[in-house]
């Protein structure tokens, strides 16, 4: 169900690109998100992730954070560190769910923290108020 603040919005002009490095995680959250015509990236993992923004730049970033090599972590820190990159929206998607770990990912830059598994209502809902914000900023 589309949450009614959205049901007439136009969000083909922002880009979307989710990380995990498992791929039914990623077909998940691209089904959830079929129903907006954003363009929808994936990557595999941290540095796929870093390589995808430096291709071109999204609105906003649904990010993993337990991932080998470059974990989301990082990769958010990373990104902030960057003035090309700094201004993107992240919202956390992870299986991490303790206390500790939500306040990291926000210290770390994060806009947003979804706990696994993911309800598809309060992402949908999380990635429009996102992409809302991302739009303000234009």
């Amino acid at each position: 169900m589309t949450p009614l603040y959205a049901q007439n919005q136009d969000f083909s002009a922002f880009s979307v690109l989710a990380v995990d490095d498992i791929p039914l995680n990623l077909l998940l959250v691209q089904k959830m998100l079929s129903r907006f015509n954003f363009e929808m990236r994936t990557a595999r993992n941290g540095q796929e992730a870093l390589d995808a923004v430096a291709a071109k730049k999204p609105d906003l970033i649904l990010l993993d954070l337990m991932m080998p090599g470059i974990d989301g972590f990082e990769v958010i820190r990373r990104l902030r560190e960057d003035p090309e990159t700094a201004d993107i929206q992240i919202v956390i998607l992870s299986a991490l769910n303790s206390n500790e770990d939500v306040v990291k990912g926000f210290n770390a830059g994060a806009n947003d923290f979804i706990m696994k598994p993911i309800i598809m209502e309060k992402l949908l809902s999380c990635v429009i108020t996102q992409l809302q914000v991302a739009a303000a900023r234009k």
